[in-house]
């Protein structure tokens, strides 16, 4: 004997819209939803670097030092999402005062930021290569113990940019920038620097400056030269 209806029965095209609505909202919460998944072109700086950044040259080669007059990067920020990661390594007092330097770059002009610090010497190459699989748009390092992996790995990842900041490398290929001063020139070890080293050069303003003239720089597409700051 039939039951009696326990109340109207939904069409079937209504109930089959209704079942694939509710599939596709929990596919979609499965999903990754970093934003860092998707792919999109390397947003577009505002402002350019004013006259006296290259120091008075026209075209730098690559490899070449130039001294910017102060203050000529200021008007230069990265657009809206630009990812950065910050690859830090170091306990000591220089490498603090870098990676602070750079988080609060990123604070003040809203960058998209990750940081990655390599367990011990063994972990730095792999942590290289765990930056660049994030495909951020640009690189940071801040410590001298990452120097001699930086100068193997960046000259075989040419379609990744990267900024040195308090330090260079001895032979920067066109992908690799950086940004030092009297006092922060390491090259690695074994490899002849332009300064003494001085830790008592790494002051929180002076590696401010470095970090947003270093950016500029490569925003600006002046890369593979080292910025050299008074």
């Amino acid at each position: 004997m039939r039951s009696p209806a326990a109340g109207p029965v939904a069409p079937l095209p209504a109930l089959l819209a209704l079942l694939l609505g509710v599939l596709g909202a929990l596919l979609a919460g499965c999903g990754d939803d970093d934003p860092w998944a998707l792919d999109r072109p390397v947003p577009a700086a505002s402002g350019t670097v004013a006259p006296g950044f290259l120091g008075g040259v026209a075209a730098p080669h690559p490899e070449s030092t130039v001294t910017p007059r102060a203050g000529t990067w200021d008007a230069v920020s990265p657009g809206p999402g630009y990812r950065v990661v910050l690859l830090s390594y170091g306990d000591d007092e220089p490498s603090r005062v870098l990676a602070s330097a750079v988080r609060a770059w990123a604070a003040d002009e809203d960058v998209a930021l990750k940081e990655i610090t390599p367990d011990d010497a063994h972990d730095v190459v792999p942590s290289i290569t765990e930056a660049m699989d994030l495909r951020p748009d640009l690189i940071v390092s801040a410590g001298n113990d990452l120097i001699e992996a930086l100068a193997v790995v960046s000259a075989h990842h040419l379609d990744q940019q990267f900024l040195v900041v308090g330090a260079e490398l001895p032979e920067p290929t066109g992908n690799v920038t950086a940004a030092d001063w009297a006092g922060a020139s390491f090259r690695g070890r074994g490899v002849g620097a332009s300064s003494v080293y001085d830790p008592a050069t790494f002051t929180p303003e002076r590696a401010a400056r470095a970090v947003r003239a270093g950016v500029a720089a490569v925003l600006s597409g002046h890369t593979g030269i080292v910025i050299w700051l008074d």
